[in-house]
């Protein structure tokens, strides 16, 4: 007799809990765009005009950090909230 999956086991809330994940992370990347035009603006506030190297690096530096940030950070929720962290210690005989 096999037991029901659970957690990412099984399909229909893997799929649900991706998409979840999905969504998280597509608001994240709005939120990382925004602090980058921030960050930009105020880079060019307090040292005048920047070149076009300088804001791509900013972009790439803030932008970049904070959307990293956000999906390990997702991946640690999706894991958790999931019963997939306690799924490692179940082993099959």
């Amino acid at each position: 007799m096999s037991e029901h999956p659970t957690g990412l086991d099984d399909p229909e809330y893997a799929a649900f809990a991706w998409a979840r994940y999905r969504r998280l992370l597509a608001w994240m990347t709005l939120v990382s765009a925004i602090c980058a035009v921030i960050a930009i603006f105020g880079l060019q506030y307090f040292y005048g005009p920047l070149s076009w190297v300088a804001i791509l690096a900013a972009i790439g530096g803030i932008g970049g950090s904070v959307l990293m940030a956000s999906a390990l950070m997702g991946l640690v929720f999706l894991s958790s909230g999931t019963g997939h962290d306690e799924a490692v210690d179940r082993h099959d005989d």
